[in-house]
């Protein structure tokens, strides 16, 4: 049967004559109608490239080891809408999401809203009545116009700056750059996850007077301390810490900023928080390892060439028995020639897949299969989508099946191989 927060969702997609419309008078209008104020005595705000969603992982995983109650509203989901709103560790209910679209629909009046920007509304709404200590954002797109820019974050988190979503931020990395700096307040921290930001990301932090604190200057991370433990340190302090159980190389970076972010904040976070927070910190389909049968099914979010070259480096040093098999799906938007390039090397057999019924931005598998002419999975096996493709493909034990190239691919992935969890 199909519930209420599934009609309301279907009703919000229709709702704005846009899926994306960047800018904040017409959320920031509905909000004040609302009473809303600030969602939480401490809010981090945590954009980026690439990283956002591990990063707000570690954070939360960090806090809850301290006992504080955190919310945190990231985006977009893999398998249910309500992944997008935890409060205290737990998915919102879908009760709880109705009656703050409820709310919002009241008081929006002739405004109309785009999906995420009623979510974002939504979060908040729900936030402000659960009591607690910490909200954590994570940016849907570019910073300075995104919906989560609302709110004045006490501390920003700028994970990475990459080429993405040229459409709406702008052609290179300075303009991006810029875009994504606009989450950064006056006097507050930016915490910075590149060892060489865009000169703009510098330029907006000096020209607010925003406290930029960068990795690789300001606190650092020694991944090589020992088999078992990495180092985090920053001046007069450090912690040596257990290897957190997400895999991929970037995850000790990821974590190391979330460490800045906290210990940036005003909330008091002890050393054996900080350990547990990064041992515990779980997310779906970040090098998602499921074992059918012989075969090692890796489920991987990369949907750009940054995360592709993350994920080209995991594996190289992942090596496996057999053959590496690689099913890639990838909205209409992207780079998928960088995509491809990026992970060529560590790849035996392409295989290709459509991904109907997921939005304007999917592509059929024929019109997506001509868009990597010229590319390394030019010469590929073809499915209509990801489900056929993986009940397809033939591996053998011994072989790794790599699966990626949207949220959708890694949801679609997850759902063909009965690893919901549900």
């Amino acid at each position: 049967m199909t519930s209420d927060l599934d009609h309301w969702l279907a009703r919000l997609e229709q709702q704005h004559p846009r899926s994306v419309d960047l800018g904040l008078d017409r959320i920031r209008a509905v909000h004040a109608r609302l009473g809303l104020t600030k969602p939480a005595p401490v809010v981090i705000t945590v954009g980026g490239t690439n990283g956002k969603g591990s990063t707000v992982a570690f954070i939360e995983a960090i806090a809850r080891a301290q006992g504080l109650r955190v919310g945190a509203y990231t985006s977009p989901h893999l398998l249910r809408y309500n992944e997008r709103i935890r409060i205290d560790g737990q998915d919102a209910g879908d009760a709880a999401i109705v009656e703050a679209f409820e709310a919002i629909e009241a008081a929006r009046g002739e405004t109309t809203l785009t999906y995420f920007e009623v979510g974002t509304l939504a979060a908040l709404w729900l936030f402000e009545r659960a009591n607690l200590d910490l909200a954590i954002l994570e940016v849907g797109l570019g910073g300075r116009l995104d919906a989560t820019n609302l709110v004045d974050a006490d501390v920003a988190v700028i994970t990475t700056v990459d080429i993405d979503h040229t459409d709406w931020l702008g052609p290179d990395i300075e303009s991006i750059g810029f875009e994504k700096a606009g989450i950064a307040r006056a006097w507050t921290p930016l915490i910075l996850g590149d060892d060489d930001p865009p000169s703009s990301v510098l330029r907006h932090a000096y020209a607010i007077g925003a406290t930029a604190l960068r990795i690789g200057c300001d606190f650092f991370f020694d991944p090589q301390h020992d088999a078992d433990t990495w180092r985090w340190r920053a001046v007069g302090e450090q912690y040596d810490l257990p290897r957190p159980a997400l895999a991929a190389p970037s995850q000790l970076r990821n974590a190391a900023v979330a460490i800045a972010a906290l210990r940036s904040s005003p909330l008091d976070i002890d050393a054996r928080a900080i350990a547990e927070g990064v041992a515990g910190a779980r997310i779906t389909a970040r090098l998602q390892r499921i074992e059918r049968g012989g075969v090692d099914y890796v489920v991987d979010v990369a949907h750009n060439p940054q995360a592709a070259r993350e994920l080209a480096t995991w594996l190289a040093r992942t090596p496996v028995r057999g053959r590496t098999i690689a099913l890639f799906a990838a909205l209409g938007d992207k780079d998928v020639a960088g995509v491809v390039g990026a992970v060529a090397a560590s790849v035996d057999i392409w295989h290709v897949a459509g991904l109907p019924g997921h939005g304007p931005r999917a592509l059929e598998v024929d019109a997506f299969a001509d868009r990597l002419a010229g590319t390394a999975a030019s010469v590929a096996t073809r499915w209509p989508d990801v489900a056929r493709a993986i009940a397809g493909i033939d591996a053998q034990a011994g072989d790794r099946v790599l699966i990626f190239g949207s949220f959708h691919t890694a949801a679609d992935a997850l759902h063909a191989l009965g690893a919901t969890g549900r």
